[in-house]
């Protein structure tokens, strides 16, 4: 009975070991180069050329990755002809716009808002959660609340244009988002300094006409944005639900941790979550993904589930819009 009782308990211990080995990170793969290109910072879809452009007054002056980040996504907050993020974004189906962003640094410090009201810039109320709470997210009223008190202004974030196609919204309430069409879209921005160390800001006003409350990827780290300073970032854009399913951005990180180029790294996420919509039985063409990678070398990579998705790329020589290769 002893001998048994002893064998149970050696049988227990090497489980919750290979349990334990199992949660744990995997060895890495990844070779730091001797000469790796720096800076360089990308972002997604097309705005993503003027916010690269701000982001390189910063990075171009040998400036750190995380000012960079903030001031390049501030560019597209501030415009508000640009309908899927910041101040003039579609609102949900209440008519109110909420906002959602996340920011993570070089020393895995991480801040985020949610559902954001008011507040036109919700990525430096991001960093400011980071920087100056003990939190890492703040949603809500209470995000509102924070803001105003580190000085904030407080607006009205709907603009005619935008309320006047809610209002048309309204006559049907026909919620069916179209792939790569901008009621949906994020400005994801990761960089690699001069100094060698990487940043990201991931910033949305998330799908039009949503339910009141919804939260996407954007905001969630580990999901729409992920930085590993050792190995490299990731940001992704689309539909936030396929991508919170896998941790889509820290499944890109942890495949370059493994060895995988930014592009491999990429194109396998996309293909774990196209498994995971046809498991679920959704509609593959009315869902799109992208994702953009970023290495400690300073090379890059990106993938989508279907053609439509492009990104922008800048380092010392120039900054470019580029079409990212799809699956399907």
């Amino acid at each position: 009975m002893s001998t048994r009782r002893k064998f149970l308990q050696l049988s227990a211990l090497a489980s919750a070991g290979t349990l334990l080995a199992s949660c744990l990170p995997q060895k890495s793969g990844f070779q730091i180069s001797k000469n790796p290109r720096k800076p360089v910072v990308l972002s997604t879809w097309r705005f993503g050329l003027e916010a690269n452009a701000e982001a390189w007054k910063i990075l171009g002056n040998n400036g750190k990755a995380l000012d960079a980040v903030e001031q390049g996504v501030r560019i597209v907050e501030d415009n508000p002809e640009e309908r899927s993020v910041g101040y003039g974004g579609r609102p949900d189906r209440d008519g109110k716009v909420t906002l959602d962003a996340c920011i993570m640094d070089e020393n895995a410090n991480i801040g985020a808002v949610a559902s954001l009201e008011n507040i036109k810039n919700p990525i430096s109320v991001a960093r400011a959660v980071m920087e100056k709470t003990p939190h890492v997210m703040l949603v809500g009223d209470g995000a509102l609340q924070f803001a105003l008190e580190q000085g904030f202004q407080s607006m009205n974030l709907l603009t005619p244009e935008s309320e006047k196609e809610w209002r048309e919204w309204l006559k049907t309430s026909t919620y069916s988002p179209v792939a790569n069409i901008e009621n949906h879209d994020t400005i994801g921005m990761i960089a690699l300094d001069v100094h060698g160390n990487l940043s990201g800001a991931c910033t949305t006003s998330g799908m039009a006409f949503k339910m009141h409350g919804r939260v996407g990827d954007s905001p969630i780290i580990g999901a729409g944005l992920f930085v590993d300073n050792e190995i490299g970032a990731a940001t992704a854009t689309g539909h936030g639900e396929e991508v919170i399913r896998t941790c889509g951005s820290y499944l890109v990180v942890e495949m370059m941790r493994q060895g995988r180029s930014p592009q491999e790294a990429c194109e396998e996420a996309v293909k774990r979550i196209h498994h995971f919509i046809r498991k679920g039985g959704r509609n593959e063409k009315e869902i799109q993904i992208g994702f953009i990678a970023l290495n400690k070398n300073g090379e890059t990579g990106a993938f989508c589930l279907q053609k439509g998705f492009n990104y922008a790329v800048h380092d010392d020589k120039n900054n470019v819009l580029i079409d990212a290769k799809s699956l399907l």
